[in-house]
């Protein structure tokens, strides 16, 4: 893709951005604040810059007079980017440089990093679940009587080399007609065996050649979301995706809501159909976009934690919240997908991940899987983080996990403008810390009508650093803002005025909304800190960390870190892989070699119940200050403090 360099002045700042981005975005990313608080529509004017070179395209609005325009004034988030530019911030929208530049962090969004079917072939971790082979077989005659099943098993064994066959009832019954159908020309579908001493089943039989057809899904049961890939076992290719929220959430927002519907009569049978009824109407979607015959489809991995894969299967989840919290297996068999609801063809087999324990689930150990650490000596720390924060630490000799519970925050939840990502939602912001007027950017680029997860971390995080609130998430009763004010009790900023928002009312970040972030990135890094102590180690060990969860893509990292949510660590140590219970999914279907792996790696996860564990609170009340009530382990962000008490 086509980049272009921005120069901004009076900072003296120049940053790469893609062809046709929007000029405040690129600001954002350089650290560089212009005042604008209607989220990049347009509509509040504050945004205004001045193109000194090149050209930009858009930017003009009826905020800017005919006189503005002749002298370039441009509105900042109107404003696209074709070629490089010079662009002037003027003196309403700046700050002394000399100031800027000693606070100035670059934005760091961890590095993403997928595996496919090169990587398994490479690492020779390949080793394909389901084949398919094309045979021409002599027809029967007066002289040759073999029946249908025994000529196509005797074929196999004779010119293909394939021994220890099994055939089931449902197969054998369409085995004369497809042989009939075109000449005694078919293709056989062979399930391989996870294990050596198994055996291989033929799960299909269809005339003609269908071999350049074979197909898999995989799919992440989540709590909220439902996700689906129909996948191509030649070449790893995604066909198609599509996700759903899980029908679910009418019975209750998390697992023990759910759990508790579970237990009142019918409960559990009426959540079992809801999310069998959400994964059908995904197989649906994806198998039409692809245009593929579902008879080609071989088989479905599903990977979620604990409680919904219990509810997937009927299996009552009751003492999953009660002490001593046992699940009722971490392991279970090959399931015909048909059994257990799903609207897939008879020869279909289900694959469910294993889970650890009651909340380390099957979702946390696709993760593990598919991101390969379990197969690296590096010292990894693997965390999922969202509304449960699950944490594993180990490389290929040994992992240990554990289970947190977070809280809504982080997703938007628990926060008084709070909302989960989606167009209108604050997703970045700044400060100006003479003036103290923030730059707001949504999702969308639109009006705003709420924050969103990321926007609460940066918020937090830029109010912090900049002074604007203490380590304790009280505000600066201090400053001269008329943003920063008292309603009904409670101290909160303005974020934006009622006249600029989508839903005519100020929206603000309140105390109260801090506190609850507090909590949530307690909650976490204790859970980090806690299992390390456990197993006799420090964030000085770690080699990286991965992120996953959509909790990863698009968090800036030192933003994070200086609040206490991540331990601080180089960013480029930090890897995010996305959707991780998807991903294991995915390598599942691609090859034995995870399957076969999966269960050694779930029995040597050591598992650690933190509310059990002693250390767990004195952690967690000890993280419940920003960033901490020590700040020696994060370095950076305590050497940037001292020099900003040390401006005049």
């Amino acid at each position: 893709m086509t980049t272009h360099t921005i120069k901004f002045l009076p900072h003296n700042r120049e940053i790469k951005v893609n062809d046709g981005e929007i000029l405040i975005r690129a600001a954002m990313e350089a650290g560089v604040h212009i005042n604008a608080s209607c989220g990049g529509e347009g509509v509040c004017g504050k945004c205004r810059v001045i193109v000194e070179s090149g050209q930009v395209a858009g930017g003009l609005s009826e905020q800017l007079s005919p006189a503005d325009r002749e002298k370039g004034f441009r509105l900042a988030c109107r404003s696209t980017i074709t070629e490089d530019v010079v662009v002037r911030v003027p003196v309403e929208s700046t700050v002394d440089t000399s100031v800027l530049d000693q606070r100035y962090v670059p934005r760091r969004t961890a590095r993403i990093r997928q595996m496919d079917l090169n990587d398994l072939k490479e690492q020779g971790l390949f080793l394909p679940p389901v084949e398919k082979v094309y045979i021409e077989l002599p027809e029967p005659d007066n002289q040759d009587h073999l029946p249908d099943v025994t000529r196509l098993v005797s074929h196999l064994k004779l010119h293909h080399d394939e021994h220890r066959l099994t055939v089931s009832l449902p197969v054998i019954r369409k085995i004369p007609d497809a042989l009939r159908k075109d000449g005694f020309r078919v293709t056989a579908t062979l399930a391989r065996p996870v294990m050596d001493s198994g055996k291989t089943e033929i799960i299909n039989v269809q005339s003609g050649d269908t071999t350049d057809r074979n197909y898999a899904i995989a799919m992440d049961i989540g709590t909220t979301t439902v996700y689906g890939q129909l996948i191509d076992l030649k070449n790893g290719e995604v066909m198609s995706e599509h996700g759903e929220f899980n029908g679910q959430i009418s019975y209750g927002e998390d697992v023990i809501s759910r759990i508790v519907f579970a237990e009142k009569e019918g409960g559990l049978d009426r959540l079992h159909k809801v999310v069998a009824k959400t994964i059908n109407t995904i197989i649906g979607k994806i198998v039409r976009r692809a245009k593929v015959d579902p008879d080609d489809i071989a088989a479905i991995t599903l990977a979620g934690n604990t409680t919904m894969t219990q509810l997937l299967l009927q299996i009552n989840p009751r003492y999953i919240r009660r002490s001593p919290y046992v699940p009722a297996s971490t392991l279970y068999p090959p399931i015909r997908a048909v059994d257990i609801g799903l609207d897939l063809r008879d020869h279909v087999t289900a694959l469910v991940y294993p889970a650890v324990s009651s909340y380390v689930g099957g979702d946390i150990v696709a993760g593990v899987m598919g991101s390969g650490m379990y197969l690296d000596d590096r010292l990894t720390l693997f965390m999922d983080i969202g509304t449960n924060a699950e944490i594993v630490i180990g490389n290929r000799d040994w992992l240990a996990c554990a289970a947190c519970s977070a809280g809504p925050a982080l997703e938007g939840g628990g926060i008084k403008f709070g909302m989960r990502a989606a167009k209108g939602a604050i997703e970045d912001f700044s400060l100006d810390p003479t003036t103290w007027e923030p730059m707001l950017m949504t999702i969308g680029n639109v009006r705003p009508k709420g924050i969103c997860g990321s926007g609460v971390i940066i918020m937090t995080a830029v109010m912090f650093e900049l002074g604007l609130i203490n380590n304790l998430g009280k505000f600066n009763r201090d400053l001269a803002s008329d943003r920063i004010r008292v309603d009904n009790g409670v101290w909160e900023y303005v974020l934006a005025w009622a006249e600029e928002t989508q839903i005519d009312r100020d929206i603000t970040f309140t105390e109260i909304d801090i506190e609850n972030l507090i909590r949530a990135k307690g909650a976490i890094y204790s859970g980090c800190m806690t299992l390390l102590t456990e197993v006799g180690m420090g964030m000085q060990d770690i080699d990286r960390i991965i992120l996953a969860g959509g909790f990863g893509s698009y968090v800036d990292l030192e933003k994070a870190m200086t609040i206490g949510l991540l331990p601080e660590i180089d960013a480029d140590k930090v890897t995010f892989i996305g959707n991780s219970s998807l991903l294991g999914a995915k390598m599942s279907s691609l090859t034995n070699r995870i399957r076969k792996d999966v269960v050694e790696a779930t029995r040597s996860m050591t598992n650690f119940e933190l509310s059990e564990t002693p250390s767990y609170m004195d952690n967690y009340v000890a993280a419940l200050f920003l960033p901490h009530t020590d700040m020696n382990p994060f370095p950076r962000l305590k050497e940037r403090l001292a020099q900003r008490r040390q401006q005049p």
